[in-house]
């Protein structure tokens, strides 16, 4: 089966920069791209209750013509669907039919925008699917291929999920340079040593054995703004981020190491899923 990347689209300026991005890091494996628009967001709900059917249909046929001109301007195979479904039933079919490596969505620089993307759009796919996710800021630089990869760990042994373990041959198609980054905060203690971050990384499957890996270590700072300032100091152009159960799927998504590193990155972040203990929360 030719891999996929399903591109959760609407029509700013970010789903084309996602769009590409995901063209790029597909483009080893000659992934092709499907850009699923969804109508039905709660958010949206009030303002939906004054338009007619019609409206509706002319809005989708629109949006759907807008979506396929974007998909034309993309360097590989693309694909539209325009799904009126609930938005975790749309990409969960979606999902079902086209088997993507992984989810890819733009992300808007306006904090409220931002917000109402993480808990209405972000977290309900992650909880839905559980497949990796690539989150890329519209305001980021020009796509290209990743040549410097952080990947951000808490030291502590963690299990890559089924989807997760399927990333591997994309990873390891870029050719990238890989760091590991391991930040331990104020109240940290030493039982987690960061040497044990590459071989934990190496040992989980998500990169090929014998993996040349860096190690990047910070200490007494907060996790996030450790995280950012690894970017920063490895000039990093891509992010990966272990997306444990109780450091995204939590309730207060806003306190979050994740939600903090999303807010301010100005690479595209690509969230991994995985299995793993529950540990008190880095915050």
């Amino acid at each position: 089966m030719t891999p996929s990347i399903l591109i959760l689209a609407d029509l700013s300026a970010g789903t084309e920069r996602a769009a590409q991005y995901a063209a790029v890091l597909g483009a080893p494996l000659h992934a092709r791209l499907t850009l699923l628009h969804f109508y039905h967001d709660p958010v949206l709900e009030l303002e939906l209750a004054a338009v007619t059917l019609a409206q509706l249909e002319r809005n989708q046929a629109d949006t759907a013509a807008a979506l396929r001109a974007v998909a034309r301007r993309l360097p590989v195979p693309a694909d539209v669907t325009v799904s009126i479904e609930p938005m975790p039933a749309a990409v969960e079919e979606a999902v079902r039919l086209h088997h993507p490596l992984l989810l890819a969505m733009g992300l808007s620089p306006e904090h409220n925008l931002l917000d109402r993307i993480l808990h209405n759009q972000v977290l309900p796919v992650l909880r839905g699917t559980h497949e990796p996710l690539l989150l890329v800021p519209e305001a980021g630089p020009v796509p290209r291929a990743p040549r410097r990869v952080l990947v951000a760990v808490d030291g502590e042994p963690f299990t890559p999920t089924a989807a997760a373990l399927a990333l591997a041959p994309l990873l390891a198609a870029w050719g990238a340079a890989f760091t590991v980054a391991h930040i331990r905060a104020h109240h940290a203690q030493l039982a987690a040593p960061g040497n044990m971050a590459p071989s934990n990384l190496l040992t989980s499957g998500l990169l090929p054995p014998g993996t040349a890996l860096d190690l990047y270590e910070g200490c007494h700072v907060a996790p996030g703004m450790g995280v950012l300032q690894a970017i920063d100091d490895t000039q990093a152009d891509l992010l990966v981020l272990l997306a444990r159960p109780r450091s995204f799927l939590e309730r207060r998504f806003h306190r979050s190491v994740t939600a903090q590193v999303l807010r301010h990155s100005q690479v595209p972040v690509l969230l991994v899923p995985v299995e793993a203990p529950e540990l008190p929360p880095m915050s």
